[in-house]
């Protein structure tokens, strides 16, 4: 965004205003040689904090300007982009240098615009910052995960796409996202989201102080040598592979992308994040009806922690594409799914959906009846005697029982390798389980229990269901009984 004597490339982005046409512009008796810029400074630097949640970014830009002794005009303009004035700040980088900005004006005829008098106690170059907010460039993260042939590792990497709608294009600019929640931007966006006649209503200078008090958060301290390193990396091409720069905050974390990428307006770049080989995982196959609906399921399990090389930061939401290695140098493709956002030491489950090698089966084997209850003339009950006797007398009925019905659960495992698998079944009511099985309860209607099951071979998982019915139901409780199934 350059000055009134820009080249085409910059003439609707910042611009520099020479002293020319600073008379013309503003009511203030300058001297005509107080700024010489016929030369537009290039940007030097430019960083990009982007901050996904609410569709806003930091731009931090650098230029480094000749003044002069006096008061030195200086032009800024957002015309066709989605920058927010009011977020705009001129700063100076070096410390001491004895520059000042005495005053910010928004001249009404100059839509879009605002000046800027710098007054300088002699003639000197300075580098300058200018900050501002910007909306209209999100990222979004891409993993890749390949497991090994005999799924017991995989290689897992992370690559970050950034798309720039904002209007502006963005030159050899240093790129950082913003994993987390910033709440001060929180608080931002929610005000920025107000018709505007009640944003109106904030003073100025309080909604101006709340931005810079937000894009001071998202700024990280320069290390002592970072203004040079930054100013010399603008002009060079890294060849080194991309990495990611890993800065915990106290509600957020900063993903730095190594180097410099331009991000032209209206594209999207692909930048690589991190690669992690080898990750230890698991496999386990799941019956959960809740979460997978009511199917046996694949899931390879690893963890975000230091132990699976992994753990410096959390994963950002994104998208996962995984694969496997097979026995022809080649890759099978496996699934692509959402990946949701993953805390450092939480764990990683990649559903693969069910296994073709894999069959799970319901059978219902048997239905019987015993514990029978009578109710004999109007008052007395008679509980059943023995497994065949009952003591009937005249005017007898039935009034409570308990109904059991035999389940059988088979798994065939047509692999080359033996599986576990983890089942849970929801029983509502009150219903005694009996099993040998080991059940144990996950909540307090849904048992679980874990089997594993040979390469080749199958398993018959059988469990039994008893519902109280009638004056049985008073015992108003579910059960785990751990024993023989059926009669």
């Amino acid at each position: 965004m350059v000055n009134a004597m820009a080249s085409n490339k910059n003439l609707k982005r910042m611009a520099w205003l020479g002293c020319g046409l600073g008379l013309l512009l503003l009511p203030l008796a300058l001297a005509a040689s107080n700024l010489n810029l016929a030369t537009v400074p290039e940007r030097q630097t430019v960083q990009l904090t982007i901050y996904n949640s609410e569709d806003l970014t930091l731009v931090r830009e650098s230029r480094v300007l000749s003044f002069k002794q006096g008061v030195n005009p200086l032009q800024f303009s957002w015309a066709n982009t989605l920058i927010d004035p009011t977020s705009v700040e001129l700063t100076f980088r070096e410390p001491g240098v004895a520059l000042h900005v005495l005053d910010t004006t928004f001249p009404h005829d100059r839509p879009q615009t605002l000046f800027w008098n710098v007054q300088s106690d002699a003639d000197r170059e300075a580098v300058i910052e200018i900050s501002y907010f910007t909306s209209g460039i999100t990222w979004e993260a891409d993993y890749l995960a390949i497991a090994a042939s005999d799924e017991k590792t995989l290689r897992l990497e992370s690559f970050v796409r950034v798309r720039n709608q904002s209007g502006e294009d963005y030159e050899n600019a240093q790129v950082r996202l913003v994993v987390g929640t910033i709440n001060l931007v929180e608080k931002i966006a929610e005000l920025a989201r107000l018709p505007v006649g009640r944003v109106d209503e904030l003073k100025r200078e309080d909604y101006r102080e709340l931005r810079q008090r937000a894009a001071r958060q998202m700024m990280a301290p320069p290390a002592p040598a970072m203004m040079d390193e930054l100013l010399a990396v603008g002009a060079m091409e890294v060849a080194a592979p991309k990495e990611v720069i890993k800065e915990g905050l106290s509600e957020y974390f900063i993903y730095t992308i190594e180097g410099t990428e331009t991000v032209p307006n209206g594209w999207a770049k692909r930048l690589r994040s991190f690669e992690a080989d080898p990750v230890p995982m698991t496999v386990e196959y799941r019956y959960r009806p809740r979460e997978y609906g009511d199917q046996l399921v694949r899931l390879y399990l690893l963890r975000n922690d230091a132990a699976s090389t992994l753990g410096d930061t959390p994963l950002p939401d994104g998208t996962i594409q995984i694969f496997r290695a097979n026995d022809r140098n080649g890759l099978s493709y496996l699934t692509r799914q959402p990946l949701k956002y993953v805390p450092i030491g939480d764990k990683i489950e990649l559903n693969l959906g069910p296994d073709p090698l894999v069959v799970f089966e319901l059978v219902k084997r048997q239905v019987y009846r015993d514990n029978l209850w009578f109710q004999v003339r109007g008052g007395d009950l008679y509980h059943k005697l023995g497994d065949r006797g009952l003591r009937l007398e005249l005017d007898s009925r039935v009034a409570g029982w308990d109904e059991h019905t035999v389940y059988q659960q088979r798994i065939r495992n047509y692999g080359r390798q033996p599986i576990e698998a983890q089942i849970r079944r929801e029983f509502p009511g009150d219903i005694v389980f009996r099993s040998r099985l080991n059940p144990t309860l996950h909540d307090f209607q849904t048992v679980q229990f874990e089997t594993e099951v040979p390469a080749g071979g199958k398993a018959e998982l059988d469990y039994e269901l008893i519902a109280r019915m009638g004056y049985n139901q008073k015992q108003n409780r579910v059960e785990l009984q751990a024993g023989e199934v059926g009669r």
